[in-house]
């Protein structure tokens, strides 16, 4: 049974455009609001081309690719969606002001379950510009959203008991694993993947040693799939500065952005998005 058949997603940047796509592939109508006209045609290409190399490989049948274009459509404005979803999701950059603003929008389409895919901002910051925060939670994804396999859920402090059983079903419906994880800033995974990140950028801000062997030696010495300053260039740096600041308020100075990240999101190296991180792409 599919829980979810309608969801709404705003934002048709790298995380919106996986989320939209993951929902449409398992059965949702999927709404995606994007008021600029050139984010929207480069956000079909990849979501066509992602569709046909998923088919490719044979992860997604013939019916299904071709149910799949039919299921997802553009809207420029909040105010374009359809009302009474069963699922909205905020997936605009990790600025409080901004998630703030779209999420009080978001609301008065009068969603079953609301959530943001925040990487670090506290669920109880965003929940104040709610009039119903018992139905709004974090659904926070990982890039790429059709490959990676988790969904990190968090649980604010008014967020029901309804809400949390219906996000875990939602997850297990696009087939997904999940953690729970109360409200704080960073939940788990961002507080121990963005210290991570972070350090390996002063090292290589001091010279110790280069990108390339920084992230081999996470690689090969302890198992991660990716070194933490390739990931950060698929994330986009400009992404880890916003969470890395977020962090630095929460919880000190151990999450201060290196100079070297600053450097770079100012000289416009926001990783592979960009051409250029602390790789070449």
């Amino acid at each position: 049974m599919t829980v979810v058949q309608t969801v709404g997603v705003v934002g048709a940047g790298t995380m919106g455009v996986g989320i939209a796509y993951v929902f449409a592939a398992a059965g949702s109508e999927v709404a995606i609001v994007e008021p600029n006209l050139e984010r929207a045609r480069a956000a079909r290409t990849v979501l066509a081309d992602q569709a046909a190399g998923a088919r490719a490989r044979g992860k997604l049948d013939p019916a299904m690719h071709e149910a799949l274009e039919g299921r997802l459509r553009f809207v420029a404005a909040i105010s374009d969606l359809p009302d009474s979803l069963d699922l909205a999701i905020e997936a605009v950059p990790e600025r409080a002001g901004l998630k703030r603003v779209v999420l009080a929008e978001v609301e008065h389409r009068r969603p079953a379950l609301l959530a943001t895919n925040t990487s670090g901002i506290a669920i109880g910051e965003l929940a104040g510009a709610l009039c119903h925060p018992e139905v709004f939670l974090g659904l926070h994804f990982f890039n790429p959203v059709w490959s990676m396999p988790l969904v990190e859920i968090v649980r604010g402090r008014h967020t029901n008991d309804a809400t949390l059983a219906a996000a875990q079903e939602v997850v297990t419906q696009i087939g997904k694993s999940r953690i729970v994880v109360d409200d704080a800033p960073g939940f788990a995974t961002s507080r121990l993947g963005v210290v991570i990140a972070l350090e390996a950028m002063r090292m290589l801000q001091a010279g110790i040693a280069s990108a390339e062997d920084i992230d081999r030696a996470m690689e090969l010495g302890y198992r991660h799939p990716m070194g933490p300053l390739k990931l950060t260039d698929l994330v986009g740096l400009d992404v880890r500065l916003d969470i890395a600041t977020n962090l630095a308020r929460a919880y000190g100075p151990r999450f201060d952005p290196p100079q070297i990240l600053l450097e770079k999101v100012a000289a416009g190296e926001l990783g592979r998005k960009t051409g250029r991180g602390f790789y070449t792409w």
